[in-house]
């Protein structure tokens, strides 16, 4: 009888997972020779260690070595980066990269000011919209920056990319920030821009105040118009350098295949029986 039972949940189970259905949508800009990074650090570079047939068979082998900074393309700073008391890349922990995706829309706002600074104007906007932030969420903000990627004159809106002091671009205002870790609780700032200071500024406040709170930073996000603002699970997969500053990184995002009132019930539904055959589950394997 128990095996039945167990046969019965596994059934459901699959059945279960086949409607939990979503599309991924990639957020992640090319690692390579022209990807942004600030002029401070140093850039990409690429050794070909080998490339053919493998020591006299006819077996294909390819195998490069690279030397890149951490903060190259879409890339994560860890805590650490502006604060020597915080996390390194490799002790955040994973659950901390990922979480329902915020997508603040500034565009509008810096087409008359590439300096623009998000406010809590803005985050108040975004929940008077779609509800309170969700704790744990990665918070980015969308400028339209990312169309201008990979272009540094562009990016850096400059006509000379190596001179730090001639950026002008947008990013995160301090206060809005200040009030975010006050009153909400999130994983991940983000950012489609190479800073989550803007262009013009020479203290960096708000890096200051996310690693000293252990919140890690996204730099450089792309194609967030692929993306809605609320109702996306963000996964940012950076590498678990130890003792490192920051990482490439993977971004990516789930948007769960519903578009109906209809379609959430069984999406949620699912869910639950999901869970409740997990559940079962394990109190059968325990029993028998």
């Amino acid at each position: 009888m128990g095996r039945i039972l167990k046969l019965t949940l596994v059934t459901y189970f699959v059945a279960c997972v086949s409607c939990l259905q979503y599309k991924v949508v990639d957020l992640t800009h090319n690692h390579g020779k022209d990807s942004i990074y600030w002029p401070t650090h140093s850039g990409y570079e690429r050794y070909i260690d080998h490339r053919g047939l493998y020591e006299g068979t006819d077996i294909w082998v390819a195998s490069n070595t690279i030397k890149t900074t951490e903060h190259l393309g879409t890339h994560l700073d860890a805590p650490q980066h502006f604060n020597k008391f915080s996390w390194t890349t490799h002790q955040i922990p994973i659950e901390n990269l990922v979480g329902p995706g915020v997508i603040v829309n500034v565009k509008s706002k810096v087409v008359s000011n590439a300096d623009y600074m998000v406010t809590k104007a803005d985050l108040e906007a975004w929940e008077d919209q779609y509800g309170k932030i969700p704790d744990g969420s990665i918070v980015i903000m969308n400028s339209g920056w990312h169309d201008r990627y990979p272009n540094k004159t562009l990016v850096f809106n400059t006509s000379n990319p190596n001179d730090t002091t001639s950026f002008h671009f947008p990013s995160w205002g301090k206060d809005a920030v200040s009030w975010l870790i006050a009153h909400r609780s999130i994983h991940v700032l983000g950012v489609d821009v190479p800073s989550l200071d803007y262009g013009q500024s020479v203290d960096f406040p708000v890096h200051i105040l996310i690693s000293k709170e252990n919140i890690p930073g996204l730099e450089n996000v792309g194609y967030l118009d692929k993306i809605p603002e609320s109702g996306t699970i963000i996964s940012c997969a950076a590498m678990k350098i130890v003792d490192g500053s920051g990482s490439p990184v993977r971004v990516f995002a789930l948007i769960p295949k519903f578009s109906d009132s209809n379609s959430a019930m069984k999406y949620h539904f699912s869910l639950f029986v999901l869970l409740c055959s997990l559940v079962s589950f394990k109190m059968l394997n325990d029993d028998f």
